[in-house]
This record gives structure tokens, C-alpha cells and sequence, in this order.
């Protein structure tokens, strides 16, 4: 059984969120794609992110890290496959090492349940004044959840809502 949702053909158990931010789509778009914008709440409560490289276009890619206090450094590598501004992102996101080479689950410390590679969908709606985003990553939610990924997503939509305002 999938869900579908304008661009969005999410299996059964995959993540899906939902988030209505009380800012125009082309804002919310932009703190999607602009670098400067990123630093500022794309990673979770306590964490900090890190771009060793960030070419936000399509066939642009990113390195990037995640620092987690008490844990460590969360590498991950990824391609931009489709940007239409300001309505869509879909990049692929995978583990890796601190030197962009892919990493499965297990020698990245991570659930060994988790996808070597997942697509992450982002779609921005225009909602009574306000931005409609839907977020679908294709990785199971119930890892998700097990391995702090689901709260993390949750935890950096709150970010960017207060960055937004």
C-alpha cells in the first residue's frame, strides 16, 4: 500500500511528516536551499552541522556532518535529483565516512536496519497563507524511530520554524 500526495508515493511504514510553517513557501523553500540558511537548524537539539561541501542544484551534491555530543560525528553524502523552485527537493542521503565515502549502517555506528541509501522528498504547498511541507523519507519509520532519525527530522522542523519567525 503506498500513500500518495502530489510528487510523493511513500510505501507503507516509510516516513512522512507533515509541518504547516507560518511563513511564504518561496522563505521556507530558501531555508531548504541556501547554505547559510542550513547551518542555522538542520540538525537536531544540542547538535551542531557541518558542510565540507554544499552545491545545492540538481546533480549538486553535499558532504556533511552532524556533530552529536556524547556520541560523535554523523557523516553523511548525498545528490540534489530534482529542485523545482519553490515547490520541490528530492536528494538521495546516505552514511559515510569523513572523507565522502559511503559507509554502511553497521561500520558507521548506526542500526544496521538502516537503508545504505534513502531518497528524502520535500515538498512546499501553498496553505491558506502559509507553507504546507511534507517530508517523505523512504526508510522504515519504526527504525526511524528506534534509532533517534524520526525525533531528529521532528527536532530540526521545530528548529527551522523558529528560525523562520
Amino acid at each position: 500500500m503506498t500513500t500518495k500526495s502530489r510528487g510523493i508515493n511513500a510505501a507503507a511504514g516509510d516516513i512522512v511528516i507533515t509541518r504547516l510553517f507560518n511563513a511564504p513557501r518561496e522563505l521556507v523553500f530558501s531555508a531548504w536551499t541556501d547554505a547559510e540558511h542550513l547551518k542555522k537548524w538542520f540538525a537536531p537539539d544540542g547538535c551542531s552541522i557541518h558542510f565540507k561541501h554544499i552545491d545545492v542544484r540538481e546533480g549538486g551534491t553535499f558532504h556533511s556532518c552532524i556533530s552529536v555530543p556524547n556520541y560523535g560525528d554523523c557523516w553523511c553524502i548525498g545528490t540534489y535529483i530534482e529542485i523545482t523552485s519553490p515547490e520541490k527537493i528530492v536528494y538521495s542521503i546516505s552514511n559515510a565516512d569523513e572523507h565522502g565515502n559511503r559507509a554502511v549502517a553497521d561500520d558507521a555506528g548506526k542500526d544496521p536496519d538502516w537503508p545504505l541509501e534513502t531518497m528524502v522528498t520535500i515538498l512546499f504547498e501553498n496553505y491558506e497563507g502559509k507553507t504546507k511541507l511534507i517530508l517523505h523519507q523512504n526508510a522504515p519509520e519504526d527504525v526511524a524511530k528506534r534509532t533517534g532519525a524520526y525525533p531528529s527530522w521532528l527536532q530540526m522542523l521545530d528548529n527551522l520554524e523558529r528560525e523562520l519567525q
